[in-house]
């Protein structure tokens, strides 16, 4: 090779040297932009906290408003709507001004709303209210802002004399104010075997 090819030869290397640069560069900031939205695809997915074993107290105003017992609790805070999981269920007792139990709930899976305030509890959901009624459902919503429960699922309440079945439901928080939207059914406690078919003429089962 004459010295003008090898002129040539190092000419042309010196030129694509800045290419090859400019490529491992754009090569580097891509795969730098892919790893970031990679991390936050996950941090919606991913819970900012996570506890065990946990019995936390919920104030409003400095008053002690409800108590919560669970196996299991995460902190969704990344999500679109952020949530709280309670994947194994939950205890629930709300106070009333005097600090005594006025209602509780439980229920086997859990979720927490955190903007919307609102619960939404599934797979055998029972409540009891101050009289010692019991109310069975699958799926049941508290809205905490409205102070509102309430429920499109079968509902089953059980009182002293008589258990009452229906389909919907509404309720103040504490459960001592419902309605049975589209009630089907009145058992006597004591004799169950009777007929399921009675209806509930009001739909009320309660002051």
């Amino acid at each position: 090779m004459d010295t003008a090819d090898t002129h040539n030869v190092i000419k042309n290397s010196i030129a694509v040297i800045p290419v090859i640069i400019a490529m491992v560069f754009l090569f580097s900031s891509c795969k730098k932009k892919i790893d970031m939205t990679d991390d936050i695809a996950d941090r919606k997915i991913i819970p900012q906290l996570r506890a065990d074993s946990i019995t936390t107290i919920i104030s409003d105003s400095g008053i002690i408003r409800y108590r919560i017992f669970a196996t299991k609790w995460d902190v969704y805070d990344k999500a679109d709507t952020p949530y709280w999981d309670f994947p194994e269920g939950l205890h629930f007792e709300k106070f009333n001004e005097n600090y005594d139990i006025d209602a509780q709930i439980d229920c086997r899976k859990a979720i927490y709303y955190q903007k919307m305030e609102i619960w939404k509890l599934n797979d055998s959901v029972r409540a009891i209210n101050l009289q010692g009624e019991q109310f069975e459902t699958e799926e049941l919503y508290w809205n905490q802002k409205t102070e509102r429960v309430y429920s499109d699922s079968a509902i089953r309440i059980i009182q002293e004399d008589k258990i009452i079945n229906g389909i919907g439901f509404t309720s103040n928080q504490t459960f001592s104010k419902y309605e049975i939207k589209n009630p089907y059914g009145i058992i006597p406690v004591d004799s169950e075997e009777q007929d399921t078919t009675a209806t509930d003429t009001t739909g009320n089962s309660t002051d």
